[in-house]
């Protein structure tokens, strides 16, 4: 990844992989400073600096994009504080006609990674951590089977301009994913618990052909 985004790595960076990243957790974070890019862990969860706990308010582990610059919480992260987020892919889900929530992976059709467009804040006294939330749209006409939201997902051309290295326009950035960009499949409801670990999580689920 530090090779991919022309990014120096920190030594603290998580454990990977992970396949099941869960809200306040870890996660790798490419951002940039005067000297470059640095690859970074962070807490998926962003935390604005008049929170007094980290549970002070709600879990904001994702920023509109339509009011990402006038919301307080995320307006001066816009302007000076964005930052790419790196993944293999996203659970979304929908609902059975009995309401149980039945998990969808969604990754890029050539397998490539995905940088979703976000922003963080540091945030605390003494024990200052590093905080983030991603970006979101309008789904695209793919998606919106599936959820009415997805992230912000940049190409490499777009990351430049979106970390603030290629001057103005980064509002221009955050609009659906072309049609092509990913496939979605199920997989087992295992995931919807914080505690289930492992590749399988990703894995196609397997139905079994009806009885004769």
């Amino acid at each position: 990844m530090a090779r991919l985004f022309g990014a120096v790595p920190a030594n603290d960076l998580p454990d990977v992989p992970n396949y099941n990243v869960c809200p306040t957790t870890q996660v790798h974070v490419v951002r940039r400073n005067v000297v470059g890019r640095n690859l970074v862990s962070m807490r998926w969860g962003f935390l604005p600096h008049w929170y007094r706990s980290e549970t002070a308010g709600p879990l904001l582990i994702n920023a509109r994009g339509e009011t990402l610059a006038d919301k307080p919480a995320f307006r001066a992260a816009c302007r000076a504080r964005r930052c790419l987020i790196v993944s293999t892919g996203f659970y979304e889900w929908t609902k059975s006609p009995h309401g149980a929530r039945l998990p969808w992976y969604i990754h890029r059709q050539d397998g490539a990674p995905i940088a979703f467009a976000a922003v963080w804040q540091d945030w605390g006294g003494e024990d200052t951590q590093s905080t983030c939330a991603i970006v979101t749209t309008a789904a695209n006409h793919y998606l919106s089977a599936i959820h009415h939201r997805m992230p912000v997902i940049l190409e490499p051309e777009d990351w430049p301009m979106w970390l603030g290295e290629a001057g103005k326009g980064a509002a221009t950035l955050m609009r659906p994913a072309p049609e092509d960009m990913l496939t979605a499949h199920r997989v087992d409801p295992a995931v919807n618990s914080n505690r289930a670990s492992g590749a399988q999580l990703i894995a196609p689920l397997q139905v079994n052909p009806p009885a004769v």
